[in-house]
């Protein structure tokens, strides 16, 4: 136990990061570890490999993750804007690069390959959007005549692009929600609201009658007809579980899923674990959004509270789209459950947006010190 007393990196950052938060990450990588147990096995076999070739890499990624999200939690949010540029700037070039020289997988153009591994830059991509369009969010809020706000709307504009040109209409919308949320909190016109709005319904049509896999998707959670087997199946996973599960290791259905241990491990921990199970990771991704929601409410920089809100609004609602598929709530998309479906760069990105988090969220002694200080000499007003 590091004491209060003791001064140094290690001792200042134990009594200055927020411990909820380490604690609810910590715990959705440790239940992501505990369900890869579950439904990486039959994956692993029907490709023929051993049966704990995922759970081994999973643990792989899992080691630099966790490593990763605690470096990263100690920077200042300076360096935090810093090193959200400097990422987003490489992702966006090795998401340009993918569209030439990608892996292939489903008819998109998403990874890179460097070696064994296969990178997806867009998942890199998203946190650090995020943080920069809270930092040109914040600059137009405290000078006007700095065009941050239409820097933010290219940016998005750019962004967009790269994704639908991949094409990956899930991280669009995704991506999309996120960016309106915030620019929403940095008061956005009610003119803008309608543009963008209007915009966003254009998309919807332009990519449902463009891209016939976007069209057939729709169409078949629409009227239920076609090839629904992987989602039939995660909902009579589900549905089998119950309240308290099949027990550990005998899920049955499971090991028919395709992607169970991707985008349907949801549906694994039904199955084996049981609905209030299910309820209990629901419950912690809510507590994540909501305490970082709360925080961002109580911050006074803008920057700040801009960047926390974007991050935990984007992992909540990724974890609401893949929840909402995997009940049928919502077409079928290829999107992880972050920090428990298997998957490397997933894994590492939503840790970098953990970081992030907790790097922002920090407690520190010396800005509040220096608050008091400006309010007595009345240069700052005390917030409302």
């Amino acid at each position: 136990m590091v004491s209060r007393a003791e001064r140094g990196p290690v001792a200042d950052w134990f009594w200055t990061i927020d411990r909820f938060f380490l604690a609810a990450f910590v715990v959705l990588m440790g239940i992501g570890f505990m369900l890869s147990f579950a439904a990486s096995p039959a994956v692993a076999e029907r490709l023929g490999l051993d049966s704990f070739h995922f759970v081994k890499r999973h643990a792989v990624f899992l080691i630099p993750s966790i490593a990763v999200m605690i470096a990263i939690s100690f920077l200042t949010p300076r360096q935090v804007r810093r090193t959200a540029m400097l990422l987003l700037v490489v992702a966006l070039g090795m998401m340009v690069l993918a569209l030439f020289f990608g892996v292939e997988v489903k008819g998109s153009r998403r990874w890179i390959s460097i070696g064994s591994f296969s990178i997806q830059p867009s998942e890199f991509m998203k946190p650090a959007f995020v943080v920069i369009c809270a930092w040109l969010f914040a600059e137009h809020a405290r000078q006007p005549d700095i065009p941050g706000n239409l820097f933010a709307i290219i940016l998005f504009g750019i962004v967009a692009a790269l994704l639908v040109a991949q094409p990956d209409l899930g991280q669009t919308i995704l991506t999309a929600a996120v960016w309106g949320g915030m620019f929403f909190m940095a008061g956005m016109p009610w003119v803008w609201i309608m543009l963008l709005g209007g915009a966003a319904v254009g998309g919807f049509v332009g990519a449902y009658l463009l891209f016939p896999h976007v069209a057939g998707r729709i169409d078949r959670f629409l009227t239920g007809e076609g090839d629904t087997f992987q989602m039939d199946t995660a909902r009579e996973a589900i549905i089998r579980g119950d309240w308290l599960g099949q027990g550990p290791g005998e899920g049955t259905v499971k090991r028919i899923i395709p992607d169970s241990h991707t985008d349907f491990i949801f549906s694994v921990a039904a199955e084996e674990f049981g609905i209030i199970f299910c309820m209990v990771i629901v419950a912690v991704f809510a507590f994540v959004v909501l305490r970082g929601l709360n925080h961002a409410m109580k911050e006074r920089n803008d920057f700040t509270r801009f960047a926390v809100a974007g991050l935990v609004l984007q992992i909540g609602a990724q974890s609401m789209i893949n929840i909402g598929v995997n009940l049928e709530l919502l077409p079928a998309k290829g999107m992880t459950l972050p920090l428990i479906s298997y998957g490397g760069s997933s894994m590492l990105a939503i840790c970098v947006t953990a970081g992030f988090i907790l790097a922002l969220t920090r407690h520190r002694p010396e800005k509040r010190a220096s608050e008091r200080s400006l309010f007595r000499s009345g240069i700052m007003a005390p917030a409302e």
